[in-house]
């Protein structure tokens, strides 16, 4: 697992710093700067709460066919985890797609956004806000959706999971 405590990350290494961004204030905190290599998998310290921030940010490769980001409680594959949100980048398609799967079944897909928000071999910026009743999705400081809440316990939704066509540069 890999990640950073400024967005609560847990992980196996671990340095003190000071750190700043543009959605938080300078803090002094335990950072975890292992390599971001995809496929990622990281703790979210404390799991989601209302008023909690994740910012994912990379570059999307030459010839992208997708890659997805997901939030789940736990890392578990048998049984699966539950899985709070699954965010699909489908490039042929120019589809943003979007589902949970709770209990093992998959919920009613989501697909509407305004416009499709990446470009093969362009850095990107996603901002994942949780609020009360949803996560409310931010790509390169707009928002493109909400995604109203179908796993009950917020602090469960303890893992990022992060696969496919991108390089990482930064998660917080």
């Amino acid at each position: 697992m890999t990640s950073l405590a400024s967005a609560g990350f847990q992980s196996l290494q671990m340095g003190v710093r000071r750190l700043s961004s543009p959605l938080t204030s300078p803090v002094q905190a335990e950072v975890y700067f292992p390599r971001l290599t995809v496929p990622f998998c990281g703790h979210i310290k404390g799991g989601m709460r209302p008023g909690k921030k994740i910012l994912i940010m990379g570059i999307v490769n030459l010839e992208p066919k997708s890659f997805d980001i997901r939030l789940t409680c736990g890392d578990s594959e048998d049984p699966a985890a539950d899985i709070a949100i699954e965010l699909r980048a489908e490039f042929a398609d120019k589809q943003l797609l979007r589902n949970a799967c709770v209990s093992g079944k998959w919920g009613e897909e989501e697909s509407a956004i305004p416009y499709f928000p990446f470009i093969a071999d362009q850095p990107f910026r996603v901002e994942i806000h949780c609020e009360h009743p949803r996560l409310r999705i931010f790509v390169d400081g707009h928002q493109l959706f909400d995604f109203y809440h179908r796993v009950e316990t917020l602090s469960a939704i303890n893992t990022i999971k992060i696969n496919g066509d991108l390089q990482l540069t930064k998660l917080g």
